[in-house]
């Protein structure tokens, strides 16, 4: 018992108690749970044990994935099958379901998501033409693209980039008044705060939709929809701020 106690502890302490074989290099058993309770005695061991079958578990099942808040939540969501977002019942957090970004992000759709380039993953391009520097592209002083259009091109990113970032700016300090007022009216003697509460909220996802919506802008070409669309974003950017 003391070798198995000593073999098991050490696979749950490096998250490989999942799928873990028999020590003995021939044997591809497989230890039970029952087996693992009899052996490990320490709660904490058991607990980490129990925490890698969810893991297991949640990854295992289609309609089940974990919350992605980026501040951090345990709660397992249900894909409901009604749509690509889903509210944490516990942070109140909306994650994408169709999706790696960690987010909903409505009225931006996944692949607009997607064409958005990552810091790390060092994509060289030519600031001239935006074409991509390898496999072909020469020296970009030499570039022989058009600099007015490219120079057009990098100036709207610049726009929709900064009006994009000053929303999710905005809805940061929603955020951080709203856990504010969440504090302050627990006190005694304080006057009934919710529809301050209530305003915050409605603060955050308007910011979080006009931040979205500057991608999708961004992104889309067709003339007529976009009319429609930047009057409807312009009006709902001027009622947030009112608000």
């Amino acid at each position: 018992q003391p070798c198995w106690r000593e073999y098991l502890t050490t696979r749950i302490e490096q998250n490989m108690v999942v799928n873990c074989t028999c020590p003995i290099s021939e044997c591809r058993a497989q230890p039970t749970t029952a087996f693992i309770y009899s052996i490990v005695s320490s709660e904490e061991i058991i607990a980490k044990y129990e925490k890698a079958l969810l893991r297991r578990y949640v990854e295992c099942c289609s309609n089940l994935t974990w919350c992605t808040n980026p501040q951090g939540c345990d709660q397992i969501l249900l894909k409901d099958g009604l749509g690509y977002g889903g509210a944490c019942s516990k942070c109140s957090w909306i994650s994408c379901f169709n999706c790696n970004f960690p987010e909903a992000h409505y009225p931006a759709s996944c692949s607009h998501m997607s064409r958005m380039t990552c810091a790390k993953c060092n994509h060289g391009f030519c600031w001239r033409c935006l074409k991509p520097w390898r496999p072909n592209h020469k020296d970009y002083y030499n570039c022989s693209a058009m600099v007015s259009k490219a120079a057009w091109q990098e100036k709207r990113f610049q726009d929709y980039n900064e009006r994009c970032t000053f929303h999710h700016h905005a809805r940061e300090f929603a955020i951080s008044l709203r856990n504010s007022i969440s504090s302050i009216r627990e006190m005694p003697k304080i006057r009934n705060l919710t529809f301050v509460f209530d305003a915050c909220k409605v603060l955050e996802q308007a910011r979080k939709v006009l931040a979205y919506s500057c991608v999708y802008s961004y992104y889309n070409q067709d003339t007529e929809s976009m009319d429609i669309v930047e009057q409807q974003t312009e009006n709902l950017e001027l009622l947030t701020n009112a608000l």
